[in-house]
């Protein structure tokens, strides 16, 4: 029987999780000396992952040191995923909370280190990046002790033991000035703080807090025994969420994490976690127990989705050109699937047959969902996303964010005159050398579209963070995009000439030589109201030259969206058009009489 710790990574983004558990992997020596070294960030093994630079799906791997096996659990830091977190939260013993030595303590900390606190973790603090010039570690160190103290941590928990280091050059030390040669100073604080799992003896209970999937066996429930130990082959209960479904099922095959991978094994002790094949129709939350005396254990409480959008069919006049998957039955089928392991999503049917309102997170939360869809070959469009509104005591609630900005001082006027128009109040504002943080209570509404008039007014120096504050009474019209939209009035090739004799009307979305179809929005107005032109216009070829009308074309470049700019920027009645290969925003009617006549 092997020395188990179980261990969550906790962190606000970019602070360097995945990073630490590279490091961490090559100290087990998982990977075999003589083979490649597996690039840098081992564990964000998914394309979206790679490309964002960021954790969105938690994921489990176990190194051994000395003779004690560690599963180390990598969490995303956004907010947005914090379903994720919560749940992976209830397999751990103890949480490594990781801090940047130049940032500090920022919002989306504070939120992860919450729910940890509250589950009772013990945590260890790593002071990461020491080796960056300007950083301040002892500062850092006495924020986290203020941080959890106005958490209401325990004071077991305040008692923690805090290990400095630079996870990208490889050490870790207990003084942040004497540089060591390895991260060996962490692996023994995990294994001297943290405590090990609990043995209870008694019939066998796990709750199911993950899922995996295999084409070749189908879904695999993945969680910790918390009590009593599971055998392959044996009988057991399934007991639904809901506390009165009850199934009999059998476990086909157990796994248990061992390295990157997994390991088939006749028998799963107390307090480890494992993977369980053979079992149908289960849901995270669910319990597996004893098949004479079932008792469940009380599912995973997460917190309620703040945003809403309509997924619809793509019925735009290039649809089914680039996409495998274009009926309402492929998207039906494609979100149903998505519920299974997204555990902060809803989905219920729209107004229409062929449209369904997806329920979520927040923007980055859903587009992560659309990326992925449009990537696996699937056509849709998106309506604007709306925050979801509450009723609470008789008065109407809408969710407010604590929002956090860092940028250089010159820039901090401009800001707060940002986000005040957009009904947010300053709530706390520090400055150290050239930069300023700024603090805000922002309604969610207020942030749609704000991260690029922020970055666009800040010469692309402000750092935005938001996270969920709560709901409170609703605090009336935010005044958002102001710009009308430059509409394409034809179907057809839009052409340079047509688009240089229309520069002075806004800035344009397309380039020459590209495919257009009326009623794309295909630029900006420079005034409030919605213009339609014609720019698949070509220049008349004649025999007559004229010295001042034949110069040559100048075009200024054109604007282009990433998925979530695309989100934030649309209108009530527009659509995103999302293709494998392309996006396009466009109006709800496409027709201009038909949208002079809905305006009336």
């Amino acid at each position: 029987m092997q020395k188990l710790r179980n261990i969550a990574i906790i962190a606000h983004v970019d602070h360097g999780k995945t990073t630490l558990v590279d490091k961490m992997i090559l100290a087990g020596h998982i990977l075999r000396d003589n083979a490649k070294p597996a690039g840098e960030l081992i564990l964000d093994n998914n394309d979206l992952e790679r490309e964002r630079g960021i954790t969105i799906l938690s994921k489990n791997v176990s190194v051994i040191y000395k003779d004690y096996k560690i599963n180390i659990i990598d969490t995303p830091g956004h907010a947005d995923f914090g379903g994720e977190v919560e749940r992976v939260l209830n397999m751990c013993d103890g949480v490594l909370l990781l801090v940047d030595a130049f940032e500090g303590t920022m919002p989306q900390t504070r939120f992860v280190l919450q729910k940890a606190l509250a589950l009772g973790k013990k945590p260890i603090v790593v002071v990461n990046k020491v080796d960056k010039p300007n950083c301040r570690p002892e500062v850092v160190n006495e924020q986290v002790f203020d941080l959890m103290f106005s958490l209401d941590a325990t004071e077991e928990q305040l008692d923690y033991k805090t290990i400095y280091g630079s996870a990208k050059q490889g050490w870790m030390s207990h003084k942040w000035n004497e540089p060591t040669e390895s991260i060996v100073p962490l692996l023994d604080a995990i294994i001297d703080e943290i405590p090990e799992p609990s043995i209870v003896e008694g019939t066998p209970q796990m709750l199911i807090t993950s899922l995996e999937y295999s084409s070749y066996t189908g879904r695999i429930a993945v969680g910790k025994v918390t009590r009593g130990s599971l055998r392959a082959g044996q009988n057991v209960t399934l007991a639904k969420r809901d506390g009165v479904t009850m199934q009999k099922t059998k476990i086909k095959d157990l796994m248990i994490f061992e390295g990157l991978g997994k390991k088939k094994v006749e028998e799963v002790p107390c307090g480890e976690i494992c993977a369980i094949m053979g079992i149908e129709g289960f849901e995270i939350g669910d319990t597996i127990c004893d098949y004479e005396n079932p008792e469940p254990l009380p599912p995973i409480a997460i917190d309620e989705p703040t945003m809403s959008m309509l997924f619809t069919i793509n019925n735009s006049p290039f649809f089914g050109k680039d996409g495998k998957y274009v009926t309402s039955r492929h998207i039906k089928e494609r979100l149903d699937r998505e519920l299974e392991k997204n555990l902060a999503l809803r989905v219920t049917p729209g107004p229409s047959a062929d449209s369904f309102n997806v329920f979520g997170r927040g923007v980055l939360h859903l587009s992560v969902l659309i990326e992925t869809m449009r990537r696996e070959g699937y056509e849709l469009q998106v309506g604007q996303p709306h925050v979801i509104v509450k009723e609470i005591d008789g008065k109407k609630c809408e969710p407010i964010e604590e929002m956090t900005v860092d940028c250089p001082e010159e820039y901090a006027g401009t800001v707060i005159d940002l986000t005040t128009r957009r009904k947010g109040t300053l709530t706390n504002m520090s400055s150290d050398s050239e930069r300023t943080r700024l603090e805000f209570d922002i309604p969610s509404r207020g942030i749609i579209g704000l991260r690029s008039n922020m970055l666009t007014a800040t010469a692309g120096e402000a750092i935005m963070t938001h996270r969920l504050k709560g709901f409170e009474p609703w605090v009336g019209e935010i005044e958002m995009r102001t710009n009308g939209s430059i509409i394409s009035g034809e179907t057809g090739t839009a052409y340079a000439y047509s688009i240089d004799k229309l520069q002075d009307r806004g800035r344009f979305f397309i380039s020459p030589m590209e495919q257009v179809y009326e009623g794309q929005v295909i630029g900006e107005h420079t005034r409030q109201n919605d213009i339609t032109v014609n720019v698949t216009k070509a220049k008349q070829l004649t025999n007559m030259r004229a010295s001042g009308s034949d110069d040559k074309t100048s075009i200024a470049p054109p604007k282009v969206f990433t998925l979530e700019e695309a989100l934030e920027y649309i209108q009530g009645d527009e659509y995103v058009e999302v293709t494998p290969h392309s996006m396009r925003l466009r109006k709800i009617l496409l027709n201009e009489n038909d949208r002079k006549r809905a305006a009336k």
